[in-house]
């Protein structure tokens, strides 16, 4: 495993934890404990999580969004065929709302070549459709996050007030038990609630590995969601919550 796969396997397993130890993370990883140490300390000095003795914490303070490279590379077949069942839900002629993140990135692929309108605030998505003469791009104004490839701010958000799609593609760090969909980023939650007003329909898009999740902002209830993407595997109880408050749940 490369060193940035494993910084982003590490803090995917302190953001659901909300705390761990460098011998659980060694065992966990396959590597030395003193490998461990040498990574904790690069994401502490990064910011992305605290440093404590024995292990490491999620700062929940903190913007934990790590470069999106590192982050693409994790669950990535997963996230793959998640975007592939996703992609089947889109008709010719609509207008889809893509939320940042690497599996609507991944989704933004298979619409290549599609009549369709896509409106992004995913400097990803850009990349992926811009030479595309097929696809309508709009994208959202905003300020630069380059370390998640996203636009946000108050621009982001007052350009989603003019924008009516057909349904919104939506990610997140993580379901809850009781299926509140959470998120760790605070700038990114405001333009994710946005999209959802924005949306006719919302579609969470979220591999088995984030049922259940954990994080420290709610982004909105399971009642506000419709369909649910997702693999074989993904914890049943909260899929079950996710189904008594309405959503359909599809799997990939």
């Amino acid at each position: 495993m490369l060193q940035h796969q494993r910084h982003a396997e590490i803090m995917r397993r302190v953001r659901q934890a909300g705390a761990t130890s460098v011998s659980d993370l060694a065992r966990q990883l396959g590597v030395s404990p003193s490998t461990i140490r040498r990574d904790l300390e690069v994401l502490d000095r990064d910011g992305t999580l605290r440093r404590v003795r024995g292990g490491a914490l999620a700062d929940v303070d903190a913007d934990l969004a790590l470069p999106f490279a590192a982050v693409a590379d994790v669950d990535e077949k997963d996230k793959e065929a998640v975007a592939a069942r996703a992609a089947e839900l889109v008709r010719d002629g609509d207008v889809v709302l893509l939320d940042i993140g690497t599996t609507t990135m991944r989704l933004a692929r298979h619409l290549r070549g599609r009549r369709v309108t896509v409106v992004t605030s995913s400097l990803a998505v850009l990349d992926v459709l811009r030479g595309d003469d097929t696809v309508e791009l709009l994208l959202l104004g905003g300020m630069v996050r380059r370390a998640y490839h996203s636009l946000v701010g108050v621009l982001t958000e007052e350009a989603l007030r003019q924008v009516c799609a057909d349904r919104v593609f939506l990610g997140a760090s993580g379901v809850r038990p009781d299926g509140q969909l959470v998120d760790t980023t605070l700038a990114e939650v405001p333009v994710k609630r946005a999209m959802i007003g924005a949306a006719r329909e919302t579609v969470l898009l979220v591999d088995r590995n984030k049922f259940p999740g954990t994080g420290a902002l709610r982004v909105c209830g399971p009642e506000e969601i419709d369909v649910i993407v997702t693999n074989e595997g993904a914890d049943e109880a909260t899929l079950d919550a996710c189904r008594a408050a309405g959503a359909e749940v599809l799997f990939a």
